[in-house]
């Protein structure tokens, strides 16, 4: 079976291609030095439509479906993967768990602003003793009356700083262990929220990860997501989709790389072979088959999440592979070009650097070949 695009998801392609290759390549320059978020870029990517892709028009957003968006965040990785990271924490756990879990009334608010891009989503999970182990979180949300208290922090949150809404997750009962955890909408004005230390990484220049500090921050019962002791399953959920988005951003660093070393071999071989093949083709080779597997992967999970089927194993499989294609490919490219490779700000330079990180975040892949391996022998 030929996997193939509809001519809608053909369309969407090539209109955040040509938007990635002119107006995010021009961008890049500017994250790389400055490490700033691109506001004028994602606002940018809300005039297109681009921040709301699988939600319906009604609530705001373009009207496509899942595939689609994984194509959007494919195609914007090839070029910047800050900006594929930033639709895609922005969609998948920032926009989609108040879709799926939210009342009509938070739908009305929420939704429709983050579909549109008049607002930014974030999705705050993670702790400084809680990474892995979601389970684990000690941030608490305390009920008194008609609000809750929540007190706590969170590190590592991507969009942070810049984002207007942020799904977070608190404990309401420690006594239930992972379902004692409860899912809260938090806005950016909220009082007793405070943005931390913005952290300075490796890659992702451009993409805000910052700590996120709750002191006595009240919020009202009416933003709660879900029932009480229901945030560990949204969480879950929401993080297959998100895996599948960082898939596809690994993927997208990979065909860059891949494509920068079939440029550069075939400028050097003007474009003819002749005789014995040198080595470096071979290395070619196995990542361009490697490449297309991550490919089959990530758009076999993706189709399974837009039919409503489970996908966890395949998610995981997505995510954990592709990142480790990334990382490899653009290893090779770094290595394979020479000085052009390891020169900062050179574009296989810059997708070493991205690339790490997809094998690292939206869970680790030894957490990945855990789930993997428990989903086959349950």
């Amino acid at each position: 079976m030929e996997l193939r695009f509809t001519k809608e998801q053909e369309e969407l392609q090539r209109a955040v291609r040509h938007f990635a290759e002119t107006e995010v390549a021009q961008a890049v320059p500017g994250m790389e030095r400055s490490d700033e978020f691109p506001s004028a870029l994602v606002n940018r990517m809300g005039q297109l439509g681009f921040m709301g892709i699988p939600i319906p028009k009604q609530w705001g957003g373009a009207g496509g479906d899942f595939i689609s968006y994984i194509i959007a965040i494919n195609e914007l990785s090839k070029v910047s993967a800050a900006a594929g990271v930033i639709l895609s924490v922005h969609t998948s756990v920032g926009t989609f768990p108040i879709w799926y879990y939210g009342t009509d009334v938070q739908r009305d608010k929420y939704v429709r602003r983050l579909a549109s891009g008049e607002w930014l989503g974030a999705f705050a999970l993670t702790e400084p003793h809680a990474g892995s182990d979601a389970a684990s979180i000690r941030t608490s949300a305390e009920r008194r009356g008609d609000h809750y208290i929540l007190n706590g922090a969170k590190v590592f949150i991507t969009n942070a700083g810049a984002a207007q809404v942020y799904i977070t997750f608190a404990v309401t009962d420690p006594d239930k262990g992972a379902g004692g955890i409860t899912a809260f909408i938090i806005e950016s004005g909220n009082e007793g929220l405070h943005i931390g230390k913005k952290e300075k990484k490796m890659g992702l220049h451009g993409s805000n990860t910052c700590e996120l500090i709750f002191e006595q921050m009240k919020v009202p019962a009416a933003r709660r997501l879900g029932g009480e002791g229901e945030g560990f399953a949204i969480a879950k959920a929401s993080l297959d989709g998100g895996r599948i988005g960082i898939g596809a951003q690994a993927l997208g660093i990979a065909q860059a790389a891949l494509r920068l070393l079939e440029g550069r071999f075939m400028k050097d071989s003007g474009g003819k072979r002749k005789g014995k093949l040198p080595p470096y083709y071979v290395q070619l080779a196995e990542l361009a088959a490697k490449a297309e597997a991550a490919r089959l992967l990530v758009y076999r999970a993706a189709y399974l999440r837009q039919e409503g089927r489970s996908c966890t194993k395949e998610s995981s499989m997505a995510k954990m592979f592709a990142s480790d294609t990334a990382v490899e490919a653009a290893g090779a490219a770094v290595r394979l070009l020479g000085t052009q490779g390891w020169i900062r700000e050179q574009p296989a330079e810059r997708m070493f650097r991205d690339a790490k990180v997809t094998q690292i975040y939206e869970g680790t892949n030894e957490i990945h070949r855990i789930v993997i391996s428990g989903q086959l022998f349950k």
